[in-house]
């Protein structure tokens, strides 16, 4: 029977040859008959080590907090680049229902844009990240500090909803992408308040402790991002920042038609490196770090390591960029010769019959029927000022004539 090749083989456990796609090492082996050998060492590399290597990530689901913390129409560029990172998720595999975006301002809808209901990344004015389907959990005046925080931690109201909570688990890996206007230790959200690397270091400790995540990938696009990652102390991080304290953050893309920069440089170039990743790229977090030399982003992007367990080049981008379902094999037998009709008899007639169904009480509703609205406090309407102000100018003509208004101006 002839050789088979263009097949995966698993990767060599004593000298990783053979990760990726690779053609059978010595032309002799089936695929799926015992043991084939190492092209480098000999060290024989069984079907076991391949699903070794494909569940090594020990995650199940993947997670998006990507977060926007600038307002007004010159920051255009902040909203553009959370969009499209936005977009790269969801078309990697994360669904909505696992994203949280947070976004400080409605740039689609400002009353400056020439081209209403749209934001670009590109001059070229091809791709509408805003798009038809974007789905904003926090908006506006919603993005402070307090609210990221308690969406990181899980510490929130229990009337929340679903599409607002970060509902991950110890098996979780969290993309967490921040962009905005920052400094040495700082990023500004609003322009009215800031969040600090101690109390960020703080909140990704208690996620930890909590077992909210199992790996976490942190970006940060603003002036002196590397700051932002030197009081990490959790483990399971790997952090990636646009540039290295004392270094600005720079724009990219500016465009006269619109009037502003359409995105920054380090999120522009890494976001053309993940349009060629696609679901099932071996793509490693190590061609990340190389996506935006100072060459091109002027600034020096910077990256930290060593709280994480795994090798960076072991690391897929998908581990945190898509959300791959995997499946975990066992060698044990499970019985599913069950009888569902006889499993279902088990449970008493009468219990089905008499057990009352009613909806769970999510709002006080009956308290938001009877509740009477509040007295509005009494304002005088604008016309009553403007004609009051205009019968004491009447009265003082009257009474003094135009020659004493020398006393009053």
């Amino acid at each position: 029977m002839p050789c088979v090749s263009n097949v995966l083989f698993a990767q060599c456990t004593r000298c990783s040859w053979g990760s990726g796609p690779a053609r059978c090492p010595d032309a002799c082996n089936l695929l799926g008959k015992g043991p084939v050998p190492c092209k480098a060492c000999g060290e024989p590399r069984l079907i076991e080590d391949q699903a070794e290597q494909f569940f090594k990530s020990g995650h199940t689901n993947n997670w998006a907090v990507l977060v926007c913390t600038s307002r007004f129409w010159f920051n255009y560029r902040h909203v553009a680049n959370t969009l499209s990172v936005y977009r790269s998720v969801k078309r990697l595999g994360i669904p909505d229902s696992h994203i949280v975006l947070m976004l400080a301002d409605d740039m689609a809808c400002n009353p400056r844009n020439p081209k209403p209901a749209t934001v670009f990344s590109h001059k070229n004015m091809e791709l509408n990240v805003y798009g038809d389907d974007v789905e904003v959990d926090y908006r506006s005046y919603e993005v402070t500090v307090e609210n990221f925080l308690r969406v990181l931690t899980g510490r929130i109201p229990p009337s929340t909803p679903r599409s607002k909570r970060l509902l991950s688990d110890d098996r979780s890996n969290i993309l967490i992408y921040m962009t905005g206007h920052g400094g040495n230790g700082f990023l500004k959200f609003q322009d009215s308040e800031e969040i600090t690397n101690v109390e960020l270091a703080d909140a990704f400790e208690q996620m930890w402790q909590k077992r909210r995540y199992n790996e976490l990938l942190f970006i940060i696009d603003t002036c002196q991002g590397a700051s932002m990652y030197e009081r990490f102390y959790s483990p399971n991080i790997i952090a990636l920042a646009s540039s290295q304290v004392g270094e600005d953050s720079l724009s990219h893309q500016p465009d006269l038609g619109i009037g502003v920069h359409l995105m920054d440089r380090y999120t522009f170039y890494m976001l053309e490196f993940l349009e060629e990743v696609h679901p099932a790229s071996q793509t490693n977090m190590n061609d990340l770090f190389q996506v935006c030399p100072k060459s091109l982003c002027v600034s020096t992007p910077g990256h930290r390591t060593d709280l994480f367990q795994r090798d960076p080049q072991n690391v897929l981008i998908t581990d945190f960029f898509g959300s791959v379902r995997k499946v975990e094999i066992t060698t044990e037998t499970i019985s599913l010769d069950r009888n569902l009709a006889g499993f279902e008899s088990e449970l008493p007639k009468d219990v089905l019959a008499t057990e009352p169904l009613k909806y769970a009480d999510q709002l006080p509703v009956a308290q938001i029927i009877h509740q009477k609205p509040k007295p509005k406090d009494w304002h005088p309407p604008g016309g009553f000022i403007l004609g009051l102000w205009a019968l004491i100018i009447m009265v003082f003509f009257k009474t003094y004539g135009i020659k004493h208004m020398k006393h009053i101006f």
